[in-house]
This record gives structure tokens, sequence and C-alpha cells, in this order.
């Protein structure tokens, strides 16, 4: 654990909201990468990308303190402190990248599509900043990978560090989306992919999560979780469906007409 990475004077660097804007400036180099690819000129990306972080960091801590128990809205100004939902911020950067999309009168899904590879890559990137302030960390284990967290003391026990997990899965997830930019050609298809994608691999690493830094919500199962099966199931569903588009001159339904 590092939470401070070093100090500028009397100004303390810290690892979490550094990592954050890391993985943000990481995101946007890659979607810029995977917009001249796609004949997107580069500087939309960018305009989108500053309207995503506001909106997703805003809509992500809003989120948290609705969700946590522990959080009051008094915490809601702290906006660069740990305590961001990933599904909230996910929510709010989707909506305002649509709204952008709209009055700029560029295609939404092909921003989308051209974005997931990024935003993969960048919140594996976040989570090494949750890992250095250690937060979201899991159950206690005897593997020699375990680590010893800070919490309210330390934990005699060591515990998984699934802020590794999900940083590794996530740039796996990336990989996997590289991959296939090139071989689903119907808008929307790889944003799908990567949702349902980082929907599994959220539901794994939370099981990990439960009871210690996850909130149990419905049965065994944590709020994570159920957000990630809903997620899931809808972005299967997306991906058949936008996989029945075709293009004639625009994107129609395939109904026969």
């Amino acid at each position: 654990m590092r939470p401070v990475l070093f100090h500028l004077g009397p100004l303390q660097i810290r690892a979490y909201g550094t990592l954050l804007m890391l993985g943000f400036l990481a995101a946007v180099w890659m979607s810029a990468r995977q917009a001249r690819k796609r004949g997107i000129d580069g500087g939309r990306i960018l305009d989108v990308a500053v309207w995503v972080l506001l909106a997703g960091v805003v809509a992500a801590r809003a989120t948290f303190v609705a969700i946590d128990p522990d959080a009051t809205w008094r915490d809601l100004p702290y906006l660069w402190q740990p305590g961001l939902s990933w599904y909230g911020g996910l929510g709010g950067g989707v909506l305002a990248a649509w709204l952008y999309s709209r009055r700029a009168g560029i295609p939404f899904l092909t921003v989308a599509d051209t974005c997931a590879p990024g935003v993969a890559l960048g919140y594996g990137i976040s989570r090494i900043g949750c890992f250095l302030y250690g937060c979201c960390y899991g159950a206690p284990t005897t593997l020699w990978w375990g680590v010893r967290f800070l919490g309210d003391g330390w934990h005699r026990q060591p515990s998984h560090p699934t802020q590794l997990y999900s940083a590794a899965g996530s740039w796996m997830i990336m990989g996997i989306l590289l991959f296939l930019a090139a071989r689903l050609k119907r808008p929307g298809q790889l944003f799908a992919a990567y949702l349902a994608l980082y929907g599994v691999l959220r539901f794994l690493v939370e099981i990990l999560r439960k009871g210690y830094t996850a909130q149990v919500f419905i049965g065994p199962l944590t709020q994570a979780q159920v957000a990630s099966l809903a997620l899931i199931v809808a972005s299967l569903v997306a991906f058949w469906r936008l996989g029945k588009v075709r293009s004639d001159g625009g994107e129609k339904a395939a109904t026969g007409r």
C-alpha cells in the first residue's frame, strides 16, 4: 500500500487520484488511435472524453453516496477521494457521450465502439490506484500473493488483491476487444461485447469481495453482482439485436423490406 505517492513540498500527490487521471489519459490516447482507424476526427473523441469524465465522476460519486450505508450526502463534494461507483460512473459517462453525439451529429454507437478498448485500458489502470490506496480488497487468503491492507488497523491475515485481479481481467478484455474490432461489423456490437465481458469479470471478482468490501444485497449476491447480471443480459440482447441490423444507405432493421 502506498496511498501517497510522493510530496511536492506541503502538497501530497495521492495514488488514487493520480492513477484515476492516468487511466483517463490512457483511455483517451487509445480511443484517439482507434478513432483514426475508423476515420473519426480525434478531436471529437477528446471532446467526448471531457464530458464523459465530468459526468462520470459526478455520477460515480453520487451513486456511491446513495448506496453506501456509511456515507452521507455531505460526502458528495469530495470527488477526489476514494468512494466511486463504477456502475454509476458508467451510466453517467454513457449518457454524456450519447447527449454529445446527438448534439455533434455523430453516430453514438460508433463512438461507443471506438472508446470501448480505451475504457478497458483505463479501468485497469484506475484499479491500480485502488490497490495502492488499500480499498476494494478481497477475502482473507493463505495464498502467497495475499496482501495486508490497512483499514481500522492492520488486518492480521493477508487478503486477495482483488484490485489487481480486476486490472488484469480488464486488460484481457481490452485484448479481446482489439481482436474483435476488425471482425464485428455492426455498430454498437463491440461496446455491447465490452459491457458483457466487464459484467462477467465484475461478477467473478465480487465473489472474493463478498462480506469484506462489498455490500451483500439480495440473498448471497452483492449490489455489484446484481447490476452485473442485469448488464450481462442487457448487453447480450443488445449484441444479438445489433447483429440483425444491416446497412443500406443507413441503419435499418433486417425486416426483409
